[in-house]
């Protein structure tokens, strides 16, 4: 009988702290990445997806109405599942290193 073996995806995410400040962030997310799954606990977003998740600077500014520097992003990180394969001026990149 042949073996069949499931190959596991691994999914990449962020969480985030859920602020008022933070939610232009996550709505951009969502934007951004069309199968991002996220899950909303008391104080926390989780967003998930595979292979990457992109945080594009252009899209959060469109959001809040303001220039936004993606150095910010730092504030509303509580933890990552991933690698910051790309992290500059325009866009946060997330992924696993393959």
């Amino acid at each position: 009988m042949a073996e069949r073996t499931a190959r596991r995806i691994r999914q990449v995410g962020v969480d985030l702290q859920d602020s008022e400040d933070n939610r232009p962030i996550i709505e951009a997310i969502e934007r951004d990445n069309p199968d991002v799954t996220l899950r909303r606990m008391p104080g926390m977003v989780k967003a998930q997806t595979h292979p990457r998740l992109i945080i594009r600077r252009s899209t959060v500014e469109e959001i809040l109405g303001r220039p936004w520097d993606t150095n910010e992003f730092q504030l509303a990180i509580i933890s990552l599942s991933g690698n910051v394969a790309e992290w500059d001026e325009d866009e946060i990149i997330i992924s696993w290193e393959h």
